[in-house]
């Protein structure tokens, strides 16, 4: 089959998970941005408003969860619903705590989101699989890029934002019936489920900081000197710019080798955040997007190639990634507000420049 022929057979599919890969870029997004809302509301300090940021991937994981254990048995709509209502939450809530809570909800719908449609998509497009799980991937750029900007044109009002989010979400969720359980299961014989350790931590950290730049990267700015509206607006180039390497994926995903493109990735977002520190933390926190687009991509893809097709393997690997997403920003979020105004920079670059060393190490050993 060409391609058109399989977007036509697939178009169920393709549109709920494009629809919802919107929405989840879109909630995430938010996260950052509202952070210092938060902080002068609930009179919270960094570290405890960096709890916001980490329980969202705390749910995240809870939902990969339930994905590795019933996994079989959650689709498209089920992810959707539980986002719903975690965005319901958030938006209504009018203590910290209810806020905490549709953090998580909405994390847990996120989490079970990413297990149900990456493994779908690599599926129903067999080898052109990965160049589709780059697309999308790419569009979960659309509504990241969004969010910021409409939360600021809405007055910095997490309430308002948090309520379109629920209300886009549940009409997605009335027309992703025909998704149904399109390329739910592996195709003819499974092979063997075998972790791959090292693999999974090349996950860990580079979706730790991931989330990180996305959740802690506007108060960084903030701390080093950026006006608050000013830095929404940069978290949306991020995205741009995160959307953009992302879209080229598309075209050179299949083409390259998979680690190729994460060795790449951390080793460009550690010169990035070498600049940050020692020039410009605007500028270059908005290049670290084009790096951060490629590290989903590059780790799933390998691990996925490495560990089989066994339908505990998804969940395995985006949770490996959650670990990452949880830990780093209660680690850094308090780390760099010790270190000065551009502290989180200078630790992203620490990280960075070492997990560069070890991929480059590590190239022969995680060739599919």
């Amino acid at each position: 089959m060409i391609v058109k022929d399989l977007i036509r057979a697939h178009a169920g599919l393709l549109f709920a998970g494009v629809a919802t890969f919107v929405m989840m870029g879109a909630g995430q997004a938010l996260f950052g941005p509202v952070l210092p809302v938060y902080v002068r509301d609930f009179s919270l300090t960094e570290g405890e408003a960096g709890l916001f940021v980490a329980l969202l991937w705390v749910g995240c994981f809870l939902g990969v969860g339930l994905m590795y254990f019933k996994g079989a048995r959650i689709g498209p709509r089920h992810t959707l619903a539980v986002m719903a209502a975690g965005a319901g939450l958030m938006a209504a809530s009018p203590a910290w705590g209810l806020t905490l809570a549709g953090g998580v909800v909405f994390g847990m719908g996120y989490g079970m989101a990413t297990a149900v449609f990456n493994p779908r998509v690599m599926r129903a497009f067999a080898d052109k699989g990965p160049s589709m799980l780059s697309l999308l991937n790419a569009t979960f750029g659309i509504g990241a890029i969004a969010a910021p900007l409409v939360f600021v044109w809405l007055g910095s009002d997490p309430a308002r934002a948090f309520g379109i989010v629920a209300a886009l979400i549940l009409a997605i969720w009335l027309f992703a019936g025909p998704a149904g359980r399109e390329g739910a299961a592996p195709p003819g014989e499974i092979k063997a489920f075998r972790p791959d350790w090292a693999i999974l931590g090349f996950g860990l950290i580079a979706i730790g900081m991931e989330a990180s730049l996305a959740g802690l990267g506007p108060t960084a700015l903030i701390r080093a000197g950026v006006e608050e509206h000013q830095a929404s607006r940069l978290l949306s180039a991020f995205f741009v710019v995160f959307l953009l390497a992302r879209v080229v994926l598309i075209f050179v995903a299949h083409r390259v080798q998979p680690f190729v493109l994460y060795a790449v990735a951390v080793g460009s977002a550690a010169l990035f955040a070498l600049g940050a520190v020692l020039w410009s933390p605007a500028v270059f926190f908005v290049a670290m997007g084009a790096s951060a687009g490629m590290f989903f991509p590059g780790f799933y893809v390998t691990a996925s190639a490495k560990m089989g097709e066994d339908m505990r393997v998804p969940p395995t690997i985006i949770a490996s990634g959650l670990v990452g997403a949880i830990c780093a920003p209660l680690l850094l979020a308090p780390l760099s507000a010790a270190l000065g105004e551009r502290g989180f920079f200078v630790l992203a670059a620490g990280i960075l420049l070492a997990v560069s060393g070890a991929a480059l190490v590590s190239l022969r050993r995680m060739r599919v």
